[in-house]
């Protein structure tokens, strides 16, 4: 199971109606090697995807071209029905053809949702036997909480899925499907005449970024997925919900540089200026939101590093009360060095009982040095406490 590492010192307070903000907002950031969640907020809420929705209907048409059934020079015809779907769109005509790599780009670049229909009735026949393909798929990819109905993430009631599940997506994308990738990385996307920009702001401008998807619609608020590689590590973000296209990008990047930071990754020394593309779908006013610092995060020194399960799910409880925690205080190549450092530890705060969490990774075993089975509130005033410790002191979620 993908584990929690740490909980987010980037926990949104809503300015506006918190009950409308709440129900729009979520984020997780996942290292993409080791999927290790560095940030988890509301990630098993349901939340509207929006044009989040056309990276599962890329997924499905990279599945055909691997298998040979679909071909990026075949030329598709376009329906009456994918002509007709409201923007954004490309303005596609009934009865024309484009080729299968114009539609991903169509998608990738544009999110025109014309295109999406496009390739779901090229692949299933009609866009809700594809939207049945698509949620059959995220059930095998492990997406618990999704049901798609349709192919480009236009409102529908029972189109669902959650941060969790989205970043479940875009691994198994990095995963499986990653000589396709760079289509979501495309900064541009020319047809008939036309030359279109990414709605993706932070592509190639936020330090490492090179690709995934931005969402929009009145219902969903404005949602990213992005994916960054610095210094070969490389991690996976999700932001659902934001209150404005600059909000949300400001945000991602707090989130990106703080997960960076964690990971042990040198901060790059500014923030660049970030450009917003606004998808042509009509807006109403939603609440702002305002960053408020919850948890500390900790470094590490070179003689630890910050490792996880390697498996493929993530475990968050919704009500964190619930939830039982530890805290981890180190991780070492050698178990005597992790005994140690419990031992030094028992006690800090009422804090006993330290426990050996073995990880084999790289075919290496680590010793993850641990205090668990512990309140959330212990568990800050235990890290509160060890502030100074140079392996960090970092909050766990244990089950």
């Amino acid at each position: 199971m993908w584990r929690i590492v740490l909980i987010s010192c980037l926990l949104w307070a809503f300015c506006g109606p918190a009950l409308s903000a709440e129900r729009r907002y979520a984020s997780i950031v996942v290292d993409a090697d080791t999927l290790e969640v560095i940030h988890a907020r509301q990630i098993d809420e349901l939340r509207y995807p929006a044009s989040l929705t056309k990276i599962m209907t890329l997924y499905l048409t990279f599945d055909a071209l691997n298998a040979g059934t679909l071909h990026l020079k075949e030329p598709v015809q376009v329906s009456r029905k994918a002509a007709l779907t409201p923007p954004s769109k490309l303005g596609l005509k009934t009865g024309q053809t484009i080729t299968v790599e114009n539609l991903i780009k169509a998608l990738t670049v544009k999110s025109a949702n014309d295109a999406a229909v496009v390739l779901a009735e090229r692949l299933a026949g009609s866009e809700t036997a594809f939207s049945n393909q698509m949620t059959a798929k995220a059930r095998s990819l492990g997406m618990t909480k999704t049901t798609f109905k349709t192919a480009n993430g236009l409102p529908h009631p029972e189109q669902k899925t959650s941060a969790r599940d989205m970043a479940k997506l875009a691994s198994n994308i990095l995963q499986s499907h990653r000589k396709y990738y760079h289509y979501f990385g495309l900064t541009h996307f020319s047809y008939g005449g036309r030359r279109y920009k990414n709605t993706n702001g932070l592509l190639h401008s936020l330090d490492g970024v090179d690709g995934f998807k931005t969402g929009y619609t009145n219902d969903s608020g404005y949602n990213l997925i992005i994916s960054a590689q610095r210094e070969s590590r490389r991690l996976i973000a999700v932001v659902l919900g934001g209150a404005s296209g600059q909000s949300r990008n400001e945000h991602m990047q707090d989130l990106v540089e703080r997960s960076f930071k964690v990971m042990g990754v040198a901060p790059v020394k500014s923030s660049p200026k970030v450009s917003i593309v606004r998808e042509n779908i009509s807006k109403r006013k939603v609440p702002q939101m305002a960053v408020n610092q919850a948890v500390r995060l900790r470094g590490h020194n070179n003689r630890t590093i910050t490792v996880g399960s390697g498996n493929n799910d993530i475990k968050f409880a919704k009500n964190v009360s619930h939830e039982t925690w530890g805290i981890q205080v180190g991780v070492f190549q050698n178990e005597d060095e992790a005994k140690a450092q419990i031992k030094a530890i028992n006690g800090v705060r009422g804090i006993e009982n330290g426990i050996i969490r073995p990880l084999v990774r790289n075919g290496e075993t680590l010793y993850r040095a641990r205090f668990e089975n512990i309140s959330i509130s212990k568990a800050q005033t235990a890290c509160k406490a060890l502030a100074k410790l140079a392996a960090g002191c970092l909050i766990v979620a244990t089950n």
